[in-house]
Parts: structure tokens; sequence; C-alpha cells
């Protein structure tokens, strides 16, 4: 068996041409989804990027004990498993959190991996003195930033440096990946983890893409959207929202050589082929732009997964089973004939492939520390806690990181030990109290949250989310999913009585 997992991050299902999208052309997605089956029902878990990675890795959610953060001591890993049996797994990646403190562990569980620099805030290029005055003209003012380690002026720096179609990281990432595969086809037993960190944000495309989406913008650059509220104008919104369009552009392009190359060495017969995405992203629905500082809707959580395998007699076909990011892990093993170990959760998804048939009554999924939201692919429940910048909640955890920073001395003073959780393997983690001076409290938790209300949707008669539903019974059949869900994923106590359950 031979696997190409291609992840791309940001990447909007509704956008997509296999997902009823008509805004942007999708011919290469349209390819796939004639080779694969299309799943209908797929959301994600844990977010955002890491902790999401967390779930493909190890098959079960991370949100409810965890904010973003490395693979842990006890953590599985479907790339280390299928080492010990044989099967050689590659990263090429160009998503730079995997080389922050907190996500420093997960490259290194792959047999050998590739990291390609220069996109959004990589520190990848050393200018001292960037010429100010004229990078201060190119960009608009929303994503110009001077301070050492500032993101934005890291993106300005990097830029420079991409000045060529080929010089874009994504499509040196694709580049790797027909070396890896030139180099490879022939072999057998491996897995392949093609990366990259395209559509998401800043929307930055060669050229050949953005002329079909042309609005008539002539003001500075403007590709890197806020988290928040929309409050542009809508040229400025227009302009934001066409660059997101031309990297998806830029994505479909990419897909496309890579199935020109399974058709041109007739991989299709010996090798699978799973595509999906870490979340999706706003763009200015329900009044915001990104993800984060508001309720989880159906464009951030709703995402697209094709899932090819070798002899597939179902290819072209859709499914209708509700399927999680915690899925994959299980189905990669399941590929190799390796049975999982007990702490995954999820379920392999190839005996969906050949019958459509359900899996789960629901999937739970959520940020740490902000609402816990349910579906049961018909409709979604939000519960929030009453006070979410004053609620009793833990980190559980071996490695005390953040997204770029060791947990702080402030952080780490009432550390207390927790008992082992039947997913830690016998081992004890560290349950650190949540504060409010946490580097993580006001971008990824509690403090971040713009839209604190509990809230039920019926996706059948409102799919744009626009008009809560006032049905108590059922709401309170979700929150039984939830509950139960929540016990099954072995949540501590706080996780229920923060949501009052």
């Amino acid at each position: 068996m031979k696997v190409v997992f291609l992840l791309f991050d940001s990447l909007n299902r509704h956008l997509l041409g296999p997902y009823g999208g008509t805004r942007i052309p999708t011919p290469n997605f349209d390819r796939l989804a004639r080779r694969s089956v299309t799943f209908d029902k797929h959301y994600v878990g844990s977010l955002p990027c890491m902790p999401a990675r967390r779930d493909i890795h190890t098959g079960r959610l991370s949100f409810l004990h965890r904010s973003w953060g490395p693979l842990e001591p006890f953590d599985n890993s479907f790339a280390e498993i299928l080492w010990g049996h044989d099967v050689y797994s590659h990263l090429i990646t160009d998503h730079a959190h995997y080389f922050e403190d907190g996500g420093a562990t997960y490259h290194t569980r792959y047999d050998s991996w590739e990291f390609i620099r220069g996109q959004e805030g990589d520190p990848w290029k050393a200018m001292v003195q960037p010429h100010w005055e004229r990078l201060r003209e190119l960009y608009h003012e929303r994503q110009f930033g001077t301070g050492q380690r500032d993101y934005f002026r890291n993106y300005m720096v990097n830029r420079e440096y991409i000045r060529e179609e080929k010089d874009f990281p994504s499509v040196k990432c694709f580049a790797s990946a027909m070396e890896f595969l030139d180099t490879n086809r022939d072999a057998d037993n491996w897995i392949l983890h093609l990366e990259t960190f395209d559509p998401h944000e800043p929307f930055f495309a060669p050229e050949r893409f953005r002329t079909q989406f042309k609005t008539g913008w002539n003001g500075p650059i403007r590709d890197w959207p806020r988290y928040g509220r929309v409050d542009e104008l809508p040229e400025e919104c227009e302009e934001l929202r066409a660059n997101y369009y031309a990297v998806v552009a830029l994505c479909d392009f990419l897909l496309g050589q890579l199935l020109d190359y399974f058709d041109q060495h007739d991989l299709w017969k010996d090798t699978a082929l799973v595509l999906t995405t870490d979340h999706g992203f706003l763009l200015g629905e329900h009044d915001f732009w990104a993800k984060n500082r508001m309720n989880m809707y159906e464009e951030i959580v709703h995402i697209p997964m094709f899932i090819h395998t070798p002899g597939l007699k179902t290819a072209g076909t859709r499914r209708a089973a509700l399927t999680q990011t915690i899925d994959l892990a299980p189905t990669f093993l399941d590929l190799f004939g390796v049975t999982p170990p007990a702490e995954m959760q999820g379920k392999s998804l190839l005996p969906v492939l050949e019958k459509d048939q359900p899996l789960r009554s629901a999937a739970v999924f959520g940020y740490f520390g902000g609402a816990i939201n349910a579906t049961d692919g018909r409709y979604t429940y939000h519960r929030y806690p009453e006070n979410p910048t004053a609620q009793e909640v833990y980190q559980y955890t071996l490695m005390p990181t953040h997204i770029w920073d060791r947990f702080s001395v402030e952080e780490l003073q009432n550390i207390a030990l927790a008992p082992p959780f039947p997913f830690t393997k016998g081992v004890q983690t560290m349950k650190i109290p949540m504060i409010n001076t946490s580097p993580m409290f006001n971008n990824y938790g509690p403090g971040s949250l713009i839209e604190r209300e509990t809230r039920l949707f019926d996706l059948a008669t409102d799919p744009g989310q626009e008009n809560p539903l006032v049905d108590a019974a059922a709401e309170q059949r979700m929150i039984e999913l939830m509950t139960g869900l929540m016990r099954e994923n072995n949540a501590p106590p706080e996780a229920f009585a923060r949501v009052r359950l």
C-alpha cells in the first residue's frame, strides 16, 4: 500500500465545485471527486491549526483537555505507529507552526521531513533594517508592523524573496512531492503527508491566479484580514475575498499537477489519495472574518474530504455518514492493515467507502476554553460558559508550551498533578490553571470571544445559521448527545461544570 495525504489549511468547502461552489473555478477538485468518494458531512474536531493536527495524529479530540500545544509523550501518532510496522512516512510542509514552541514534536514523528520556508510570519529571512518607507507605501496599515518578531514584519520581508511563481512555498511543496514520487513510486509501504499552508491568510498568490478576480482596488496590498467583525468598506472586503479566491485557484492548479502525475504513472491502481483541510475561514459571512473569535459556524467547521483507494469501485459517489478529523488516523492505519490503539476514538472510513453507513450519531468540536459544540448532521448546538473570562479551566499537559512561547512562570505557579486519564497510559499530567495573562487567553482563548451566546440551529430549515432555534426537545437531545460524547472523551469534571452540564 502507498498513500498520499494532501492537507490544505483553511480550505472552504462551500467554495469548491464538488460542494456546489461556483465563484471559483475548481476543475481539479472536480476531477478528484470523479476519482474518489466525496464526504458530505465531514466535521472538524479540535481547533485551530495545531490542535487539529493533534487530532489527526492521535485519532482523538484534544480541545477538552489542552489548548494549542505539541504532541504529548503519551500521545499516539499514526506516523510513529506505522514506523513500528515497517511503513515509511515522509512529511513535506510549509506550515511554520510545526517548528515553533507549540508544535515542535509533530514533524519528528515521521521518518523524514522537509520544511519549505516563507509562509505568513515564518521568521525566514534576516533583514535587520527593512526599507520601511517603501514597505509602508506598499502595505495596508492594518497589515503593517515594524516590531521584532512581528508577524506582519516577517511576512513583508518574506515577500521580498518570493518574486516568481516557482518561489512560492506551496509551489515548492508540490515540486518536492513530485521529487518524492519520482524516487519512491515503485517502492511499497509508504505514506506521503503533503501539506501546504495555502489558502490560509495572508492570501498571496502568483499574479496569473489573481487576474481572474480583479476588483478594481487601487489601494495598498490588502490580503490579510483581521480576526473579528467586518468593519471595512465594501471595496476593501471584495479585495480581501478576491485574494482568497486567487489562492484557492492556485491550490486547484497544484492539485491538478498531482492528479496529472497520478494519471501519467497510473498511481490510481496502487496508491491511495486522501484530501482534506483542518478548518474553514469566514470571508464576511455572519459579518465576521476568519475564526476563533465567533461562534463555530458551518463555514468554519463543515469541511471537505475526498478519499480514493486502489481498486475503488464507488468512485464518483458521495457519503452522508457523519465523519470527523479524528477518523483520519485509524483510516491511515487501516489502509496498511494496522489495528488502531485503544486510545483512538476515531473510526476507519474504509468500510464507508464501500457502503454509506452511519459511524456515529453525533460529533463534538471546539476551541479550548470556548463553547462546546455538537452536531448530529442536522442540528448544530453551541453551548457557552456563562462567563468565559471567569471560568475554572485547566490545561492537562506534560509539554507546557503555547503557540510561540513556553508557559510563563506566572502560569506555572499553581501546578498540581492530575491522576492519569484513560488515554495517558497510566501517566499523570500537570494540571495548570488557565489565567488571563496566558499568551493564549486573548488570542485563541476565552478572552478572544466576541460571540458568547448559547444557540441551536436547524441546518435543514436554516442552512445559513441565521435564525437560532427555540426548541426545548431538540436542545435536550443535543445536550444528551454532547454529554455522552464528552464522557467518552474522558473530559475532566470542570469541562462539564463550565457549561452547566
